[in-house]
């Protein structure tokens, strides 16, 4: 199985070296299984040296880099790196920051339902159980709040839709095409995963709906200071895309 991971990258110089390193040392999965894994580094238009760190990894053959020309936003980070990741044949792609936010250990907890059989999909949640760093306050109400909006359109369940750990079968993101170009694109991806029909492994001539679980997720998250970057702005963009991808 080939694993490619989409790691987004903007003006995460003084993370960077630091996250990949924990990533390299940390298996591709727990207990030993066979497993491929690729790295592909997208840099959205850094200003702060990422951009050299994310060429010097490719030319020491750490990883794939894709480099933007001008800042462009999360979601066309993702976008790039999803086609890249396709171009490289992988089975399944995970999706990993570069912040040290989310720990690559929660990997295997992550791709196993999709492993296993039992998922097309997989979304990480940091309410469920396990291990986060308390912040702000008003996040976590404003989260919950944009949770509850998307299940109430996609009937489904689901903790926490703004967890950046995320894993899809190929089969499931080839189908998907990216529209939103910054943070919209979590709500989105859930509003088209949940939408998402997939041919039927029993009967070809059918189809079934896509299997999504949930999985927790440990949470380093960073205050303002440290580099956070997501604003009440797009807080109020992912309303109006769980209303857009769902509804249209």
């Amino acid at each position: 199985m080939r694993l490619v991971v989409v790691i987004p990258v903007y003006n995460e110089a003084a993370l960077l070296e630091r996250a990949i390193a924990r990533l390299e040392a940390t298996p591709a999965l727990p207990g030993g299984e066979r497993v491929e894994r690729v790295l592909v580094l997208v840099d959205d238009g850094s200003t702060d040296g990422s951009t050299e760190l994310v060429r010097a990894m490719e030319g020491a053959g750490r990883a794939h880099a894709v480099v933007h020309a001008r800042n462009r936003g999360k979601g066309a980070a993702l976008r790039t790196g999803f086609q890249k990741a396709m171009e490289l044949g992988a089975d399944v792609v995970l999706v990993q920051d570069a912040d040290l936010e989310y720990d690559p250990a929660d990997h295997g907890a992550v791709l196993a339902p999709i492993l296993d059989g039992r998922a097309d999909a997989v979304i990480g949640s940091r309410f469920i159980g396990t291990t986060h760093r308390v912040l702000y306050y008003w996040h976590f109400l404003a989260n919950r709040f944009i949770t509850l909006c998307s299940n109430a359109l996609t009937n489904l369940n689901l903790s926490d839709i703004e967890c950046c750990s995320k894993a899809m079968t190929r089969a499931a993101l080839e189908r998907i095409t990216i529209e939103e170009d910054r943070f919209g694109v979590e709500p989105e991806l859930v509003a088209k995963l949940a939408r998402l029909r997939l041919p039927d492994e029993r009967d070809a001539a059918r189809v079934r709906q896509t299997r999504i679980y949930e999985v927790a997720v440990s949470y380093a998250g960073r205050t303002y200071e440290e580099g956070k970057k997501i604003t009440w702005r797009d807080g109020v963009r992912a309303l109006v895309c769980i209303v857009k991808y769902n509804l249209r």
